[in-house]
């Protein structure tokens, strides 16, 4: 017995610890990849900048980037903040002689990119040099490069010089095979967010909005390509439009690029601008690493500053209750923006907006907040990708509005959608329902059945108060009439530059932009720049939906460019019942 018992406290030890070897291995990996010692400097080094991921507005908390730890992004992908201020940080970093914008394609939005590539001239205002490489230009990825002081492809790579286009999948075809039907409601000529739900091409607004605003994004391109490489627009849209940039020499010869040379070639250029002997290596730096340097920034004086002003990201599809770096979620976002409303160190506050929308109650409670905080100390919105609809909502009550030229926006109106699976029910399945009820609307909203006339009327009368809340807010925000903000709705999108002309944004710019005219609407020399809200450290993450992180980790994997489509499809099944403030579909221009 004595044995036995030995047998069974041995195995119970074992058991202990063979759980516990993995959340210490766990726990030691955070701790090593989560320090935040300086990375040191070589004197004549490179920053080197290669970005192959989805930029999101700030580099997650997540100590195994790098690693691909159970599918969470294995990418050493660096947000937005981070990029900007490393780059204004080697603009006075004597160690960094210049940056090499290395081969990347951009999966960013349009706006994302402008700022990039705004942070890129101001640091050639400091004397250094960029230098661009690629054996394949994108137009994204070109358009950032343009800003370079040389631009270089390899001899045999591809230049993509064609102009913009963008497309909407339809999803009535395949609907109407599975026997279901989408009823709308709605407020908007333009709101065509339902289209690709009811139709199988695009209406004769959306063409016509669609055209407008990739008219502007395009003719911001041109001009932006065409200032920097001293050629005139007119000269790029026909070299666009004919088809004349085919090769690399075509590009060299129409004065798109500065040289063709393979990669040894650049390294060797970049060594003798750098002083480097042409034996040894490059001292470059990465993008995630120099983050980490200990080089002096724009804060460092106004570190001990007891004035605050305080960055609020809002980035992603706006819904209720809890978000995360990728989402809103109107509780987390709202708790935010009331403590630092309430907080005394907190002078001033920069709203960063980036999202397409998504519920409108959702949307009008943040909106409340930020009402309130304009009540008793400066807010200011900075637009990003995109601040539409919804992510316009939450954007129009603040002082001022900053966009870049880039920037989506607008898109002012009301939907919902209410799927009937009647057919499919009874034609596909062969199921049935009956049932009672204690009132004429008790099953409002039963997905096995049309609406009724009546029915269809009282859902018609929610959107459009919903539209008549969202227009007033707008009016009282904008100092406009609520009339002029209804002739410029009906779900209408435009781009930053088109809403600067119809009173929709005070502003181009970015979001340093945004913050010095927070300072300087509260009078501030000196302040000390916090963010929230506050990420989530990656073992809080392991919590809190892992699974469906990995899960989504794996899909995109196997579906590559086409995961946008299996993420249009779930976003159709979260628009269903409830009403509606969001783009009209994920815009993509190519």
């Amino acid at each position: 017995m004595k044995q036995f018992f030995k047998f069974v406290l041995a195995t119970i030890v074992g058991i202990i610890i063979a759980s516990l070897i993995p959340i210490f291995f766990i726990a030691g990996i955070v701790s090593l990849a989560s320090s935040d010692k300086a990375v040191e400097v070589d004197a004549n080094s490179l920053l080197h900048i290669k970005i192959n991921y989805a930029i999101n507005e700030r580099t997650a908390n997540n100590p195994f980037a790098g690693l691909g730890f159970l599918g969470i992004d294995g990418e050493k992908a660096v947000g937005l903040n981070d990029i900007i201020a490393s780059i204004k940080k080697a603009k006075r970093d004597d160690n960094i002689k210049g940056i090499f914008l290395d081969e990347s394609y951009m999966m960013s939005g349009q706006a994302t990119t402008e700022e990039i590539r705004n942070a890129l001239i101001d640091f050639k205002r400091s004397g250094k040099f960029v230098v661009a490489y690629a054996e394949i230009y994108t137009q994204g990825f070109y358009y950032l490069a343009s800003a370079a002081d040389k631009v270089y492809i390899n001899p045999k790579g591809i230049f993509e010089f064609r102009g913009f286009s963008s497309e909407i999948t339809f999803l009535k075809g395949a609907l109407d095979k599975l026997g279901i039907e989408a009823q709308i409601i709605k407020v908007g000529t333009y709101k065509s967010a339902v289209e690709p739900l009811i139709l199988t091409k695009m209406s004769d607004a959306n063409r016509l909005q669609v055209t407008s605003y990739l008219g502007s994004l395009y003719g911001h391109f041109l001009t932006g390509i065409g200032k920097a490489r001293n050629v005139n627009r007119d000269s790029l849209f026909a070299l666009a439009n004919n088809g004349t940039i085919q090769e690399p020499e075509d590009a060299l010869k129409y004065k798109l690029v500065d040289g063709l040379k393979y990669k040894d070639e650049i390294l060797a250029d970049l060594k003798q601008r750098t002083g480097i002997d042409e034996k040894k290596d490059l001292h470059n730096v990465e993008l995630a690493d120099y983050i980490k340097s200990d080089a002096k920034t724009d804060n460092n004086d106004a570190a001990s500053s007891k004035n605050r002003i305080a960055v609020v990201y809002a980035s992603g599809e706006i819904n209720g209750g809890d978000g995360d770096d990728n989402s809103i979620g109107s509780e987390t976002i709202s708790r935010a923006i009331r403590k630092v409303r309430l907080d005394d160190k907190v002078k001033a506050v920069v709203l960063r907006v980036n999202s397409p929308g998504g519920s409108s109650l959702a949307s009008d409670v943040i909106w409340r907040e930020v009402v309130l905080t304009k009540k008793v100390k400066p807010i200011i919105v900075s637009m990003g990708d995109v601040a539409a609809s919804g992510g316009y909502y939450i954007a129009c009550g603040a002082d001022s509005i900053i966009a870049e030229p880039n920037t989506i926006t607008g898109s002012i109106g009301i939907f919902a959608v209410l799927p009937n699976l009647q057919k499919m029910f009874n034609d596909k399945l062969g199921v049935t329902f009956d049932g009672v009820k204690t009132g004429k609307f008790a099953d409002l909203g039963d997905v096995s059945r049309p609406l009724t006339p009546e029915e269809r009327a009282i859902l018609q009368k929610s959107v459009d108060h919903g539209y008549d809340s969202f227009t007033k807010a707008v009016a009282l925000g904008r100092g406009k009439t609520q009339a002029y903000i209804n002739s410029i709705g009906q779900g209408r999108v435009w781009t930053g530059e088109q809403a600067l002309k119809i009173g929709l944004v005070d502003r181009l710019g970015n979001i340093n932009d945004a913050v010095k005219s927070a300072a300087k609407k509260a009078n501030l020399k000196d302040y000390k720049l916090i963010t929230y809200p506050e990420q989530k450290s990656i073992l809080n993450k392991f919590g809190e939906g892992l699974s469906s992180k990995v899960k989504a980790h794996f899909v995109q994997s196997e579906l590559g460019d086409n995961y946008r489509y299996y993420e249009q499809i779930k976003g159709v099944t979260k628009m269903m019942r409830t009403p509606q403030a969001r783009m009209p579909y994920d815009i993509v221009i190519k």
